[in-house]
């Protein structure tokens, strides 16, 4: 019989794989501890931080450089003194492409009330085409990590003395340039290296055959719990959405990750009343398209598709060919809204539809949710 517990860590113990940090977790510790030195002369080692979810982890400094440049730059600006620290990234058991880079962040006084800057240093990318969560010309450090930055910093700050932390910070990481072209960052327009990224500061380990086991073991726990509304969620961040919209329970949520195939398909052979499937739109735009592998590496966003689908919710043949020509999904669902066309609704439904499709007349109620990345509903289906 199966254990009652379930949920996204019970998946993820069942896997037997190890976890690892995020690039933004990464530079959130050497970060820490560069500020730190910066006020104090003394680094942290180890350092540790606390993530979006609770966790404390601890992580060994690469690299401790504390320099003194002379005057600031500028009159009246603060010395040109330097803290650089530098975290090995360890991502686990999963095969990422960044596991074992070194990320540095170099911390450098600002004038009162200039607030936390970011640079990108080498090795990180600029973001250079619209369509991202972050402006063109911005270095490519995602949003949820520059608030973990900034909620350290200021408590760095308050500890010693008071008063913000007004202070720059150049993120780099060793070898990024190169690493970066074995990623969709230069396709994307992010040119110069990788991004710093993470919404939870935890890279889930990855495996197929590992994870689809995990889900099919979720669903058998849920089920023998008695639930009868399931959610399959591509990450913590659809997670909380389906947690908010319906209140479910923690062991009726399944991390689907990118193996929407793997959800229908035992679902179908082991029913439940009604599954939401919750995920950002540009992923279950893959799974409209007929993808049941989300995975960047074994399906892309179709443009083209997406273009039909506006077309089909009003957009002119002038609307429909700048979608097709949208640097990413995210770009396309803006041209859109801008015009009135509702394609995260028609995205939603169609991805419903291909659900559906997929569970072969099980008795098995579907829904969809769209989200951004911040968390926000762009898209949703009725129940059918």
């Amino acid at each position: 019989m199966a254990e009652a517990s379930g949920g996204r860590s019970a998946q993820l113990k069942h896997t037997g794989l190890r976890p690892g940090w995020t690039t933004g977790a990464c530079a959130t510790a050497a970060a820490t501890a560069a500020y730190t030195a910066l006020l104090t002369g003394d680094f942290p080692d180890p350092v540790t931080i606390t993530l979006p979810k609770g966790q404390t982890p601890a992580f060994a400094l690469a690299v401790e450089e504390l320099t003194e440049d002379g005057p600031g730059e500028a009159p009246g600006e603060p010395s040109g003194r330097r803290a650089t620290a530098g975290v090995v990234k360890d991502a686990g058991d999963d095969p990422d492409v960044t596991h074992g880079a070194l990320v540095r962040v170099t911390a450098r006084a600002l004038p009162p009330g200039s607030g936390v800057v970011f640079k990108a240093g080498p090795g990180v990318g600029t973001v250079t085409r619209p369509g991202l969560p972050l402006d063109v010309g911005e270095p490519a450090i995602n949003p949820v990590p520059r608030q973990m930055m900034r909620d350290h910093l200021a408590q760095v700050a308050a500890r010693h003395g008071g008063g913000e932390a007004d202070v720059e910070l150049t993120v780099s990481v060793d070898h990024g340039e190169e690493i970066a072209r074995s990623t969709w960052n230069p396709r994307l327009g992010i040119l110069g290296g990788l991004s710093i990224l993470g919404t939870t500061g935890i890279v889930v380990p990855y495996s197929c055959s590992a994870w689809i086991d995990s889900i099919r073991r979720g669903v058998d726990v849920a089920r023998a719990a008695g639930r009868t509304h399931v959610a399959g969620c591509t990450g913590s961040t659809s997670e909380k959405t389906v947690v908010a919209e319906y209140g479910l329970h923690e062991d009726a949520l399944l991390d689907m990750g990118d193996f929407a195939g793997a959800v229908l398909k035992y679902i179908r052979r082991h029913p439940v009343e009604r599954l939401t499937i919750c995920g950002g739109f540009a992923k279950l735009s893959k799974l409209a398209a007929g993808h049941l592998d989300l995975h960047s590496a074994r399906s892309q966003v179709d443009k083209g598709f997406l273009a039909g689908l506006a077309r089909q919710g009003g957009a002119d043949e002038a609307l429909a060919t700048e979608v097709a020509a949208a640097n990413t999904g995210l770009a396309a669902l803006q041209l859109c809204a801008a015009a009135g066309v509702p394609l995260g609704d028609l995205v939603a439904a169609t991805a419903r539809d291909q659900a559906l499709e997929v569970l072969r007349g099980a008795p098995v109620a579907v829904d969809v949710i769209c989200i951004d990345r911040a968390g926000n509903v762009v898209g949703r289906s009725t129940v059918r």
